[in-house]
């Protein structure tokens, strides 16, 4: 098959993981298009060579009619260049201008986070839901987000389908070994936003002076103050590899789809506290850590509870997080996943 994946940014972030797992995993059997926007390029560093690569430059996250005009026009010529047997969407953007771009028949729409229209673009829902009858299957990544997408009336063909990763890079030494003097480390990998809540996580640290809380991600330190043992250290690469090197994991978000941090965290066998929002719940089970209320308190409660366990009880902690990474969220399993639901797309489309 040929098969078109679009996104609207081209810097790393988990729906760009989700797109370039996914594509270097199909590219064995199929002809795979990469089609992206703005952003530093990150993305297509992360494809196989095998892997066509397209940029549109007037795909943005603004809003910006002239840019819509441009890209609707962008996507419908290569759609006539190369004549792909499957377009896979990804993000609200992308997936509101492809399905306009490209044959229902041949379009499905993967919502990265419904909560980010739900809760956070509410305005956008009525077009969410008129677009519904422009393509031929919508995926959410949990089943969080199937259910609100259903409960919203955006029901035409909806299934959920797991954020699938490769278990990260194993670094040699020890990133962590210059913060000293702490019990623990504790760490959260998240780009600075209103999202990521990084205001609780310093709430948080407040309450247990004697954890290292540990910020990969952060494009600045923030201007609010922190105590001295919240450590901010940045955009690092790979950084789902210094995971192994935290005791416990630690997300504090206001909305979420499935995190792709938290299946870094599980598949390096580190226990998980986050917020119970979105598709997290899916993901932590009480054996590998927990989903609870973005209160600082009860946060702070949980984080000791588990740090504080007898090591037998982390250890086994630790091997139901390995374990329900492999029986649920590889790569393989979500590409499968995908896979169903392009051959019958395609079955269906050849049978006309």
């Amino acid at each position: 098959m040929k098969i078109f994946q679009v996104i609207t940014l081209s810097e790393l972030g988990g729906a760009q993981t989700v797109v370039a797992n996914l594509s270097n995993s199909l590219c064995k059997a199929h002809d795979i298009t990469v089609i992206a926007g703005e952003g530093d390029g990150k993305l297509y560093e992360m494809l196989d060579n095998s892997i066509h690569t397209v940029n549109i430059p007037s795909l943005v996250r603004r809003i910006s009619p002239i840019n819509e005009l441009r890209t609707i026009i962008s996507l419908r010529r290569l759609y006539l260049k190369y004549r792909p047997d499957i377009i896979h969407l990804h993000s609200s953007k992308a997936g509101l201008l492809g399905r306009i771009a490209f044959p229902k028949s041949k379009t499905v729409y993967t919502v990265h986070g419904f909560d980010s229209i739900r809760i956070a673009f509410r305005k956008f829902l009525p077009l969410e839901r008129i677009l519904q009858n422009r393509c031929s299957g919508i995926i959410g990544v949990s089943k969080y987000d199937e259910f609100h997408l259903k409960e919203e009336n955006i029901n035409k063909n909806v299934c959920t389908v797991y954020n699938g990763i490769y278990p990260p890079k194993k670094l040699n030494t020890d990133p962590f070994n210059d913060i000293v003097g702490f019990e623990k480390k504790i760490l959260c990998i998240a780009r600075l936003s209103p999202q990521k809540n990084h205001q609780l996580f310093i709430e948080i640290a407040r309450r247990l002076p004697q954890y290292a809380f540990i910020w990969i991600g952060n494009q600045h330190v923030p201007e609010a103050s922190y105590p001295s043992n919240v450590f901010w250290k940045g955009n690092l690469p790979d950084a789902g590899a210094y995971t192994a090197f935290a005791d416990l994991f630690i997300l504090t978000s206001n909305y979420e789809g499935l995190p792709m941090v938290i299946i870094e965290a599980l598949s390096s066998g580190i226990p998980v506290v986050a917020s119970n929002v979105g598709g997290i719940s899916e993901l932590l089970d009480g054996n590998n850590g927990i989903a609870v209320d973005n209160n600082p308190d009860i946060m702070a409660e949980k984080i000791k509870d588990i740090l504080s366990l007898p090591s037998e009880e982390r250890k086994c902690m630790s091997e139901s997080a390995k374990n329900s990474y492999n029986r649920l969220f590889t790569v393989s399993q979500m590409a499968e996943g995908y896979q169903n639901i392009y051959n019958k797309i395609f079955n269906r489309n050849n049978r006309q």
